[in-house]
């Protein structure tokens, strides 16, 4: 057999001493040595003494050497080499020119690769050099592929990369250092410099990081910046939207900045660019006049020499509410049931009340000439029903007749029946004055209510009864379930009477009387339907307010009245929440690239989820007001359905919803959803050096701008030792010249020691 080949050596003690006795043995001889040299302190020839002294140290080294037993141990190692990662940042910035009319970052890169390529090869002998693009996962990437494909991640996060090459090494391939290709456009953990947590997370990588800075920082751009807005706002209350304006080479030129909704501008302002990189807030203060979601764009132009134009306008979805729903509440006459809902609505911090009082019936006869002498005050009846009646979000009849050919009630039944047509709410409350004695004075109204008159009023108490659509309907659903609801209305005191009524076609009862009955059905007590755009109730009673004044009485939790009317003005106002279908935008705004989710939930008209409904929802430019694309579905069990649109063109849209159950229409609903043209990655073509330059000072890297040539002179950890295959002792102690020098020091010291007259 050939015999091993060792490549490697090192001294070794051979000696069979455990390290205790050794160190012992050893305190031995120096004591030894410092014997001696008390013996000779009064040498008077210094010659004489720094001969013993020189004589005894050799032989308690000689000594010493023989109890080590020293030899040399040969070893067969091989050595392993430690990695060095290269990391080039291949987020969609990297497409940005490095330099006006120059190749693109990544391309800048790949040349600089192919010209350092020398460089890795010499370090063969010690380190594997690895490539890996960032995108955002580390994959393996060539120079070749730098400069074909374009870079397309669409967030940059160094701080990630640098983790995964760091916890790539664990074993016996260590992790030397990292070369850190990039523009420094971090968008995440890195966006407000190496500080706090990033910073440690920096520390404890362990390895120097080098940074090479790609791009230059002199590109011509303008870009829209740093958006603030609410998420939501209230109608017909201001608000105020703030954004950046980012300006590089645009130093001393004014910029317009445009705000505008779905293609209308909103607003505009101009700002002065100061300086050749300067950023300037400017703020937009408007009132949103429609409730709804809606997108905004803000803008600036886009000039021919930019480095990027898709950045100069930023989207976004605002979705508007109601701050305070506006009442008008006209009563015939006072009563404790107008008393108790004036009092709710008053105390109801989201509900601004208008209320008057007509304090005349048809049977009234006022004795005068002029019926405007009856009031010191004239009732506005032009300005309240006319002029005024659109400001208004709900108007409330209650135990209200009156009707007058002089004052034209005619032209005014005929603005309220349009203003329910097109989108208003309203609310008849029974009593003597109406669904009895006035129910004729104002038919053209009537037509718009979800019931008509059937005879005369019933003054028996009742329990009113909760119908099965009265369970799933929002107006009434006053439990926390069906069943809570259903026991919260059966412990309320008993109507003392109610108007008889007859339910039209269409509307939806949801309590009815028990006892009284037309055309062999239970007469309804609240009734509720759609008319046009508009919404109608009906509550056939004056006597609503004895179930707040049961529940006070007995000091019960149970809020049954306020729960009633809070949940009738939700429903009556539209509250998104409250409709038969409601289309949610997911998300409402849309990073480029990425589809277009909708969440459809359909319900039939008493509100039970409608499974197996068909759903159609198109998507809707707002820049071109033309459908883009259209897609379909059906509802679970639970009445919802998600679809998706292929990415769309950036820019606003609406998603216009409808669904069918059979030969039921549910209804229509809209949403509002933005898509951007632009992510954050591709916001601001600037470069980052300041953070490059963190990086590397952290880590106890270096920093560079990319060099033109060569791979300069990079810090990096040396390989760990090596790993140890074969070994073989050769003993160096057992030379008998060793053990011929030992007694030589020792015989002459004795010599020199009898000579001098120390024995």
């Amino acid at each position: 057999m050939n015999s091993p080949s060792f490549n490697a050596w090192k001294l070794v003690s051979l000696s069979p001493l455990p390290v205790w006795a050794l160190v012992l043995l050893g305190v031995g001889l120096v004591l030894g040595i410092a014997l001696a040299a008390w013996g000779v302190r009064r040498e008077p020839s210094r010659g004489r003494k720094l001969l013993l002294w020189g004589l005894r140290l050799g032989a308690g080294v000689a000594a010493f050497f023989f109890l080590l037993e020293p030899g040399i141990r040969h070893l067969q190692v091989a050595r392993m080499k430690n990695r060095v990662a290269v990391l080039v940042d291949r987020s969609a910035s990297m497409n940005f020119p490095s330099e006006p009319g120059g190749p693109t970052r990544s391309a800048q890169v790949a040349a600089f690769l192919e010209k350092a390529a020398p460089t890795f090869a010499s370090w063969q002998d010690r380190f594997t050099v690895e490539v890996y693009g960032v995108d955002p996962e580390l994959s393996p990437v060539t120079a070749a592929q730098l400069s074909q494909e374009p870079a397309r991640a669409g967030t940059t996060d160094l701080l990630a990369a640098l983790r995964a090459a760091a916890s790539g090494g664990q074993g016996s391939r260590k992790l030397s250092g990292v070369l850190l290709f990039s523009d420094g456009a971090d968008n995440t953990e890195l966006k407000a410099g190496a500080v706090g947590r990033a910073r440690a997370a920096l520390t404890d990588l362990g390895v120097p990081v080098s940074t090479f800075l790609v791009g230059q920082e002199a590109l011509k751009d303008l870009s829209v910046e740093g958006l603030k807005v609410d998420d939501f706002a209230f109608v017909r209350n201001s608000l105020t939207v703030e954004v950046e304006i980012h300006g590089r080479g645009f130093s001393g030129q004014d910029i317009p900045v445009v705000l505008s909704q779905e293609g209308k501008t909103v607003a505009s302002k101009l700002v002065r660019m100061t300086t050749g990189d300067d950023v300037k807030p400017v703020s937009f203060t408007f009132t949103p006049d429609q409730t709804g979601r809606f997108v905004y764009t803000v803008t600036v132009p886009t000039f021919p020499d930019e480095a990027v134009s898709d950045n100069n306008s930023r989207s976004f979805t605002l979705k508007v509410i109601r701050d305070r729903v506006r009442v008008l509440l006209v009563v015939g006459r006072p009563s404790w049931d107008e008393r108790f809902l004036r009092g709710l609505l008053k105390q109801d911090a989201n509900v601004d009340l208008v209320s008057f009082y007509i304090l005349r019936t048809l049977s009234d006869d006022p004795g005068v000439s002029n019926e405007r002498e009856l009031s010191l005050i004239p009732f506005p009846m032009e300005e309240i029903f006319d002029t005024k009646l659109h400001t208004f979000d709900v108007v409330i009849f209650q135990n209200f007749g009156y009707s007058d050919p002089s004052l034209s009630i005619a032209e005014y039944e005929r603005n309220l029946e349009r203003y329910i047509h097109e989108g208003g709410a309203f609310v008849m409350i029974g009593g003597d004055s109406v669904l009895g004695e006035g129910r004729a004075a104002m038919p053209t109204l009537m037509e718009a209510l979800p019931v008509e008159a059937a005879g005369p009023a019933n003054a028996d108490p009742f329990k009113p009864r909760l119908t099965p659509e009265g369970l799933r309907h929002p107006v009434t659903s006053i439990g926390t379930g069906a069943a809570s609801t259903e026991a919260t209305w059966g412990e309320l005191a008993p109507i003392p009477g109610a108007n008889l009524t007859r339910a039209r076609p269409g509307a939806t009862v949801l309590m009815d009387h028990p006892f009284m009955t037309v055309d062999g059905k239970n007469a309804p007590l609240v009734s509720v339907w759609d008319y046009g755009r508009g919404r109608a109730m009906v509550v056939a009673t004056d006597a609503t307010w004895s179930w707040a004044f049961t529940a006070h009485r007995e000091g019960s939790p149970n809020r049954a009245y306020d729960r009633f009317w809070g949940n009738a003005l939700r429903w009556l106002v539209r509250d998104p929440d409250l409709t038969t279908l409601k289309v949610t935008a997911d998300p409402p705004s849309v990073e480029p690239g990425r589809p277009v989710g909708v969440v459809v939930q359909a319900r039939m008209a008493d509100y039970q989820p409608a499974e197996g409904a068909q759903v159609r929802v198109e998507l809707f430019s707002v820049a071109t007001q033309k459908p883009v694309a259209v897609q379909t579905g059906t509802t679970g069990a639970d009445g919802v359905v998600r679809v998706e649109f292929a990415p769309p063109a950036p820019g606003p849209y609406k998603l216009l919803a409808s669904a069918k159950k059979g030969e039921t229409d549910l209804g229509k609903g809209e949403d509002a959803v933005a898509v951007r043209a632009v992510g954050p990655e591709l916001s601001d073509a600037s470069v980052r050096p300041e953070l490059m330059e963190q990086i590397a000072s952290v880590t106890e890297g270096k920093a560079y701008k990319l060099p033109r040539d060569g791979m300069p002179d990079v810090p990096l950890l040396d390989p760990p030792v090596v790993e140890v295959g074969r070994a073989k002792d050769q003993p160096l102690w057992d030379r008998w010249y060793y053990l011929v020098a030992l007694i030589a020091l020792l015989g002459a010291e004795w010599f020199a020691r009898r000579r001098f007259g120390y024995v």
